[in-house]
């Protein structure tokens, strides 16, 4: 049965809709997004294990660092062995992180869940977050923006699916849990079927995703698709260059700066998306949004943090990758200063910044497998993903600290107001800029670093993916 998960056995038939690849690509990212939506049982794991919220915390920070290094070890075997195979393991390490928590929970032993949910199941958020990028890419030459956005926009709603559905499962194990009172918590054995829930239903679900997944025959291309449209553009590469030759040339460091600095930006807001508002709105103590306002607010956020992964990476398609950077970047930086020069005089216009705002750190991770695909070609740009994803990795570290460092120099939290977080927000425009700089910055790729002409995505030997049709067009180009 595992022979079917084989590269050979993934070559889809002739007739096969390349329309089918993104909802299988989008069962892995929908699995995997509820990492975003460990909130909702913080505090129950908290009073379960008796503990600090930093040692909870610790638990995603582990998934989170995990997943970058997960992502740049396994980059190439993914590559290699066809998006099936990754999909498959990808669901074993997320569903058994599911079930390695829940028997730490039933025990009580927080290390046991470090081990599950954050170690085990970030290598599972790594692996199914790179493994249909390079497949959706070869299957959309044409299109790679909103072939790659609509799959990692699954990522950014899967939380607004997880947290309703966690929600109301710990409501169903624990009658006692109230889901709309802030301060209740659930029981550790409800905690213990949550986890278990959540592990199997998620492996069923990725199931469908490594069923219904293929990779292009060789030679196949869409029809009406022209290559020399797409080698027209402007650092559109019409070669091919490895992962080992990527990680020398500057255009990828600069690309791991663009990266981090949009993230940093990003994250800073969404870590601290529910108190900030309650803090800007704050009038003698006391602040004017209530706790479900800010809850609404934070789902709001996740809408647009969504959304913007499939529109502005669709975008990038028509005005190109550089420029739609230049866009993330640039306005980034202007509504980051207009939010904390005039945020706190209108809720309205509060919430209208940080959502466009969150749309750009959303579409700033949809549009860069498509970016790497224009700088490196189609031959290991999932393994090429997968090491610039541990810009992410510091990312998720530096946003958080540079925002809580000032919030903690300022005061106590629910005594906060908007004044506070201006040293911050302006921090933020800088780390922008820097950003911006560097995707000024970029240039194409030396052709001293390209693959052999003929070798194209054949270069990793007898396993690797067959190159699409725009990959033959590219090496007689080469030629």
């Amino acid at each position: 049965m595992l022979s079917a998960l084989d590269h050979q056995h993934t070559v889809a038939p002739a007739g096969y809709s390349r329309w089918l690849i993104p909802p299988a690509a989008l069962a892995v990212h929908l699995c995997i997004g509820q990492a975003y939506a460990t909130s909702v049982y913080k505090n129950s794991l908290i009073a379960h294990f008796d503990t600090s919220q930093t040692a909870i915390g610790v638990i995603f920070s582990i998934a989170i660092v995990m997943l970058g290094l997960s992502a740049a070890i396994g980059g190439t075997w993914v590559e290699a062995n066809g998006p099936r195979k990754a999909m498959f393991v990808s669901a074993c390490f997320w569903a058994t992180g599911f079930l390695v928590g829940a028997l730490g929970i039933a025990t009580q032993q927080l290390w046991l869940v470090y081990l599950g949910y954050g170690f085990l199941g970030g290598i599972g958020l790594g692996i199914g977050y790179i493994s249909p990028v390079s497949t959706l890419i070869k299957w959309f030459p044409d299109r790679p923006g909103l072939a790659t956005g609509l799959a990692i926009m699954g990522f950014g709603g899967g939380a607004m699916l997880a947290s309703p559905l966690s929600r109301q499962l710990l409501s169903l194990y624990d009658p006692g849990y109230n889901s709309a009172d802030a301060s209740s918590v659930a029981s550790g054995g409800a905690l213990v079927g949550l986890f278990v829930t959540l592990g199997l239903g998620y492996f069923a679900i990725m199931m469908f995703g490594v069923v219904n997944v293929r990779v292009p025959a060789p030679g196949w291309r869409p029809a009406g698709f022209d290559p020399g449209q797409v080698a027209a553009k402007p650092l559109v590469t019409t070669a091919n260059v490895s992962a080992a030759n990527a990680i020398r040339t500057r255009a990828f460091w600069l690309l791991w700066i663009v990266l981090f600095c949009n993230v940093t930006a990003g994250i800073g807001i969404l870590e601290q998306a529910s108190p900030m508002i309650q803090d800007f709105f704050r009038a003698d103590g006391t602040s004017t949004v209530t706790i479900a306002a800010a809850g609404g607010f934070v789902g709001l956020l996740s809408l647009f943090n969504m959304a913007g992964r499939f529109v502005w990476s669709s975008t990038s398609d028509v005005i190109g990758r550089k420029p739609i950077y230049l866009v993330y970047l640039g306005v980034g930086m202007v509504l980051y200063a207009l939010l904390a020069l005039f945020g706190s005089t209108a809720t309205a216009l509060f919430v209208l910044l940080a959502c466009v705002i969150l749309s750009f750190y959303g579409g700033g991770f949809a549009t860069v497998p498509a970016y790497l695909r224009d700088l490196f070609g189609t031959y290991q740009v999932g393994a090429i993903h997968g090491r610039l994803l541990t810009a992410w990795s510091a990312a998720g570290i530096a946003g958080p600290l540079i925002i809580n460092g000032f919030l903690d120099a300022q005061g106590k939290p629910g005594t906060l107001t908007a004044s506070a977080y201006r040293p911050a927000l302006f921090t933020m425009v800088g780390v922008l800029a820097i950003g911006f700089v560097a995707n000024l910055l970029i240039r194409p790729v030396p052709e001293h670093l390209h693959e052999p002409a003929g070798t194209g995505g054949r270069a990793g030997g007898p396993t690797a993916e067959p190159a699409a049709g725009p990959t033959d067009a590219e090496r007689s180009t080469a030629r």
